[in-house]
């Protein structure tokens, strides 16, 4: 009898080690070489930031108080001394068929000759894309010293990689609605942020960077993350810094849900924070605004940020505006969503809601120009930028990353230089205010709708998936 007991025993503790076993090496392992290890002596609290934008040239607007994108990414490359880290959801910077219809998209061949000649520089080029398919861009960064890896990401969570940031030098940072395509610098109008010497938020995107890179080609999350991708900032303890001469708190968030490795605040929560953090107004400037979240056959309701939008507008009273795009692929139940919240407001006292959505201008071939792809939201204290739409599947099964930078206890600098951007396209002729049951038409063939899933830009390329 002992000794079956004994037995048991030695079962028991066996099945324990295993387990053990198994759940250290599902982790995800980072290399000795990319440790990220700091301290403050080391971390600067002095950052200095700067919008970026992409403004077609056949859209009559100019640039105020933000810099030129191509400018900004370049300028970013001319800084670089040990590495570049970029994620993108595709490469398609090629373009010289397409310049002679959109000369801009040149700037997009010339950021290619750049990356292309960073290993002569002795500077590291790593690129994590979720571009399964071969990649003929990728393949020739490879060839010039480019470190490139893959994500499964349908294996992983169903849906795509739509992040797009750069970390450089593990110093300076891009984040914003850009992807790696000719089409954001000619015929997409962008907008993203550049934060430069800011080691610590440097380092902490650099640890989303990390976690994409430890995932090449794996099939299935690991059961535990390693410590060295938890977040070293978060909606509860924000980076202090200096910014542009003022006190500010930011910290960077991520999505989906799964891949969240200890203390990392998801987007949806850091949008969350924003809107519930708002004195006075939420200004909203989104390229989709659908909350369902999509399951064939099937769609159901997502509640999380509609339902903050209307307790900010029924509870606090701010005043809320919503500039959405107006394209092709904009599914036609979006408006009846904006219609449903601007509802809320008839005859309700300390209620304001406004819609309006931006429509693309339409060249002489019928191609259009100008299609707003940001996605961003600035208060009177605070501005989040992000990759993702607001669609229910984006924030659930997609991977994106954000950045949420707050001024309190005094006016925002950078959210006033953002309102400034928000209102300037909230004037402009492109955005259309929203007429009660009407809906607008965002097509430039024949007015059909053609769904929101799998839908591509009319730009000529498959890959071009928005």
């Amino acid at each position: 009898m002992k000794s079956q007991q004994k037995c048991i025993v030695i079962f028991a503790l066996v099945c324990c080690f295993a387990v053990l076993v198994a759940l250290i090496f599902s982790a995800v392992d980072v290399l000795g070489e990319d440790e990220d290890i700091f301290d403050d002596d080391n971390c600067s609290d002095v950052c200095q930031v700067v919008l970026v934008e992409n403004i077609p040239e056949d859209i009559s607007i100019s640039h105020e108080g933000t810099m030129s994108l191509t400018a900004g990414l370049h300028g970013l490359l001319d800084l670089a001394q040990k590495s570049v880290e970029i994620v993108s959801p595709w490469w398609d910077l090629n373009s010289t068929e397409q310049d002679s219809r959109f000369p801009q998209a040149k700037q997009g061949r010339l950021l290619l000759r750049r990356m292309m000649g960073l290993k002569a520089q002795r500077v590291q080029l790593k690129v994590a894309s979720g571009m399964m398919a071969s990649s003929p861009e990728l393949d020739l960064l490879s060839h010039y010293g480019a470190e490139v890896r893959h994500l499964n990401m349908s294996a992983l969570t169903k849906g795509e990689l739509h992040s797009s940031f750069w970390v450089v030098d593990r110093k300076h940072l891009y984040i914003g609605s850009a992807a790696m395509d000719w089409r954001s610098f000619s015929t997409l109008k962008e907008l993203g942020i550049i934060v430069y010497e800011c080691r610590c938020l440097a380092v902490d995107l650099h640890r989303i960077f990390n976690l994409y890179w430890q995932l090449e080609y794996k099939e299935f999350l690991p059961t535990i993350w390693s410590k060295r991708l938890s977040a070293l900032y978060s909606k509860e303890e924000g980076f202090s810094f200096h910014l542009n001469g003022s006190e500010a708190k930011a910290y960077v968030s991520s999505s989906p849900n799964i891949f969240r490795p200890k203390d990392r605040t998801t987007d949806i929560e850091a949008i969350f924070r924003v809107i519930q953090d708002a004195k006075r107004f939420v200004s909203i400037s989104m390229t989709d605004y659908l909350p369902l979240l999509s399951t064939s056959p099937h769609n159901k309701y997502w509640s999380r940020i509609d339902g903050m939008l209307r307790e900010a507008l029924i509870l606090k009273h701010v005043r809320v505006r919503l500039l959405i795009s107006c394209r092709e692929q904009t599914h036609p139940l979006t408006f009846n969503f904006l219609w449903s919240l601007q509802s809320l407001c008839v005859q309700t006292a300390n209620c304001s809601v406004e819609a309006r959505v931006f429509s693309p201008r339409v060249r002489d071939d019928g191609s259009p120009q100008g299609i707003q792809h940001h996605r961003y939201v600035v208060t009177d204290n605070s501005v989040y930028i992000g990759n993702l739409d607001w669609v229910g599947n984006e924030f659930v099964f997609n991977a994106g990353a954000g950045l949420v930078v707050s001024e309190p206890g005094r006016s925002s600098t950078l959210a006033e230089r953002l309102k400034s951007v928000f209102d300037r396209d909230w004037r402009s002729p492109y955005a259309k205010p929203l007429q009660p049951n009407k809906i607008p038409s965002c097509s430039w063939s024949a007015g059909a709708f053609k769904g929101h899933a799998g839908h591509t830009e009319d730009t000529g390329s498959p890959n071009a998936s928005l």
